[in-house]
C-alpha cells in the first residue's frame, strides 16, 4: 500500500480499493454488491488506517455514501436509492462527499431556468477523494422571495465541463485524502435529478440517518489510527532500558485507547438499533466527541512515550500525530454537540 506523506492524493491505494471489489462492499448482495454490514465496513476502515490514514479517511467518505442508501434500501424499502447502489456495483463508481460544506444550512445556489432545471453555482470545500471521484453528492440552496430557503441535494458528475477541482489541500495532516475544494460554475441539474429537499438551516429526519451511520463510520478510521500510533509507540520504547515513568506512560496511553474504543463501540451501538431518532444521533455525537478527546489523547501520550525517536519523521509516529488532529473539526464539534 502506498503511504505518501506529501500533499499528493493516495491514487494507487484508491485504484487497488476499486479492483478489489471494496467500492461496492457496503452495496447489498441483491444489488450485486459484497453485503457488508456497517459493523464490518467500520472494521475495514479501522484496519486501513493502521496502515495509511489518508487511505482510510478518504475511503471512509465514500463508503457512507454507500452505506447510508444501502440502509435505507434494505429498512425503509427505498426503491428511489436502487439505481444509484447498481450502478456503483456494476461501474465500480466512487462517490465524494461535500458534506465538510453542506450541513444543515447548505451551501451554493441553485437558480431555477427554462424546462424544469436549476443552474449550480457553488465552492464546495473538503470534498475528499476529489482527483479519482465519479459523482460528487452535494447540495445546492434555492431561494425565492416568497418561500423559505430550500436545501436540494443531487448528485453531479465530476468529468462535467462545469465542475472544476481546485489545488487547495494543504494541510497539517491526512494530506494525501485529496480533500480539495471543488467548484461548479453552471452546471445544470434537472427537477426529476434532484434527490431529497429540505428548509435550509433546519433539522430534518434525513440528517439522523447520516449522523447515526455516517461519523460511526468516520470515527473508526481515527480509532485506527491511534490505535497504530500506539503499536509505533510501543516499539520505540521497548528499544530502550524501562522504567517507573515509561510503564505509567503505556499505561495511560492504553487507558486513553480503551476509552476511544468503548466510545466507538457505543456508536455502533446506536446503528444496530436500525431505528435513526433523535436518540441516536445523540448517542454518536456524544461517541463521536469522546472517540476524538482520546483517541488524540492517546497519540499524545504515544509521542512521549517514544521519546525523541518519535519526531524522526523515519519512525511514522509524527504522522499519526498529525493525522489524528482531523477528528477535531468533523461535525458536531463540541460547542454544538454540546
Amino acid at each position: 500500500m502506498e503511504t505518501t506523506d506529501e500533499d499528493k492524493f493516495v491514487t494507487e491505494n484508491f485504484a487497488l480499493l476499486k479492483s478489489s471489489g471494496l467500492f461496492k462492499a457496503g452495496v447489498p448482495t441483491e444489488l450485486g454488491g459484497g453485503g457488508a454490514g456497517i459493523d464490518e465496513l467500520a472494521s475495514m476502515l479501522r484496519t486501513l488506517a493502521h496502515h495509511c490514514g489518508s487511505t482510510a479517511l478518504a475511503f471512509s467518505m465514500h463508503t457512507h455514501q454507500v452505506a447510508i442508501p444501502a440502509w435505507r434500501w434494505t429498512h425503509q424499502k427505498a426503491a428511489a436509492v436502487e439505481p444509484l447502489l447498481r450502478r456503483i456495483a456494476t461501474e465500480r463508481i466512487q462517490l465524494v462527499s461535500s458534506g465538510g460544506s453542506d450541513w444543515l444550512n447548505g451551501s451554493g445556489k441553485a437558480e431555477k431556468v427554462d424546462g424544469g432545471y436549476y443552474r449550480i453555482t457553488a465552492r464546495k470545500v473538503f470534498s475528499s477523494g476529489a482527483p479519482t471521484g465519479d459523482l460528487l453528492m452535494t447540495s445546492a440552496v434555492y431561494e425565492t422571495e416568497s418561500e423559505p430557503a430550500m436545501v436540494l441535494h443531487f448528485g453531479i458528475p465530476m468529468n462535467s465541463p462545469h465542475v472544476k477541482v481546485l489545488d487547495t489541500w494543504h494541510t497539517l495532516g491526512m494530506r494525501s485524502t485529496g480533500s480539495h475544494d471543488v467548484m461548479i460554475d453552471g452546471h445544470i441539474v434537472p427537477e426529476a435529478a434532484v434527490a431529497a429537499r429540505r428548509v435550509a438551516g433546519q433539522w430534518h429526519p434525513l440528517f439522523q440517518i447520516i449522523g447515526t451511520i455516517g461519523f460511526s463510520l468516520v470515527y473508526a478510521v481515527y480509532l485506527g489510527v491511534a490505535e497504530s500510533a500506539r503499536d509505533i509507540a510501543i516499539g520505540l520504547a521497548k528499544r530502550r532500558p524501562a522504567n517507573h515513568h515509561v510503564v505509567e506512560l503505556a499505561g495511560r496511553m492504553e487507558t486513553e485507547l480503551a476509552a476511544a474504543r468503548l466510545a466507538h463501540q457505543s456508536m455502533l451501538a446506536a446503528v444496530r438499533l436500525n431505528t435513526p431518532s433523535a436518540e441516536t444521533i445523540n448517542q454518536v455525537m456524544i461517541g463521536r466527541q469522546l472517540v476524538a478527546r482520546h483517541a488524540i489523547a492517546a497519540v499524545d501520550l504515544a509521542m512521549e512515550l517514544a521519546g525523541g525517536a518519535g519526531f524522526y519523521r523515519s519512525a511514522g509516529l509524527e504522522r499519526k500525530f498529525r493525522d489524528i488532529q482531523a477528528a477535531r473539526y468533523h461535525p458536531l464539534q463540541s460547542g454544538p454537540q454540546a
